[in-house]
């Protein structure tokens, strides 16, 4: 055996019977001179191929991984220092100044989330997504949970769809796809910003959507695009619209710019709207003292007069001559 262990003959093992049946013929062959006795491996474990030989040991220095001395040594370093900040109680003035210690540590070797980049937004302003998705310069990119941050932003009601990337080592990229507002909806006595197909984004609450197409009343929402159709029939009388009221779910009544009420039929709107566009080329109905146009009924328009336009109406009448009697005096 030499100083690895291992053994000088040959280990190699012969079928039972094998020797002693040549020694037994009187050497024939290679002769009783070759005959060999099992080497006491053999003879303990049995066959010699069943058994394993040991490795030259290796130092104990040299199985234990890389940089686990250091990293231990940090860890130990950093509980010693986060007990301290606690029992101190300096933790949250620590939190509250430079962040989770998880974030300023990546920030501290050169992972900081220093820039975002916001695609896809054209009603939302940069600062409400930044502050919907909660980022701010005290976040660190390896620890930011890009599914999280995706969920916060679909909670938006204006936003329909997130997808969020990280950019190693500094980058986040936002790509937002928005719901798009197409009217103003009151209900209730509140307002809300709708969708094409009148579902609610958002309460009204910024002035930018103030020239969208105003509907008023229960259901009105998911009417609105009938009240868009109406204000493409109006022709030239569209901009002086300024609102649609749904009447118990049937028909419209449309408020124009000098606080006159037009009623709508339930049923061929459009062509009522045209007699009006007619009405108002021929005589100027919107200039005179009306409160309310009635045109309901296809065969005729039944207007309402202002209070001070039916006064004046009445005193007229009253010196109007009468026809047929005289009159007593």
């Amino acid at each position: 055996m030499d100083g690895g262990g291992r053994y000088l003959q040959p280990m190699t093992a012969y079928p039972a019977g094998h020797s002693v049946a040549r020694a037994a013929s009187g050497g024939r062959g290679a002769g009783a001179s070759h005959f060999k006795k099992p080497s006491r491996i053999r003879k303990i474990f049995g066959v010699s191929r069943g058994v394993r030989r040991r490795a030259p040991g290796v130092p104990i220095e040299q199985r234990l991984p890389r940089f686990l001395g250091s990293g231990l040594a940090l860890g130990f370093f950093s509980a010693v220092v986060g007990l301290g900040l606690w029992q101190g109680g300096h933790i949250d003035g620590f939190i509250r100044d430079y962040g989770e210690p998880h974030h300023a540590v990546a920030r501290a070797v050169g992972l900081a989330l220093e820039q975002v980049t916001i695609s896809g937004i054209s009603q939302m302003g940069e600062n409400e997504v930044l502050a919907a998705a909660g980022l701010n310069s005290k976040l660190s990119l390896p620890f930011l949970d890009v599914n999280d941050l995706r969920e916060r932003l679909e909670r938006v009601p204006m936003i329909k769809s997130a997808t969020v990337r990280k950019l190693y080592p500094n980058e986040l990229v936002i790509t937002l796809t928005e719901r798009e507002a197409h009217g103003i909806w009151q209900n209730n006595g509140e307002l809300f910003v709708i969708a094409a197909d009148g579902t609610v984004i958002d309460l009204m609450q910024d002035e930018r959507y103030l020239n969208l197409p105003f509907v008023v009343g229960e259901g009105a929402n998911t009417r609105s695009k009938d009240y868009l159709a109406l204000l493409e029939a109006a022709g030239p009388l569209k901009n002086r619209i300024r609102a649609g009221t749904l009447v118990a779910g049937r028909r419209w009544t449309l408020k124009m710019d000098n606080g006159m009420d037009v009623r709508l039929p339930e049923l061929k709107a459009a062509d009522a709207l045209a007699r009006l566009v007619k009405l108002e080329n021929e005589q100027k109905i919107l200039e005179k003292d009306v409160l309310a146009i009635d045109l309901r009924m296809a065969d005729r328009v039944v207007v309402r007069l202002t209070e001070e336009a039916a006064l004046a109406r009445a005193e007229a009448l009253k010196k109007k001559p009468m026809r047929g009697k005289g009159v007593d005096t």
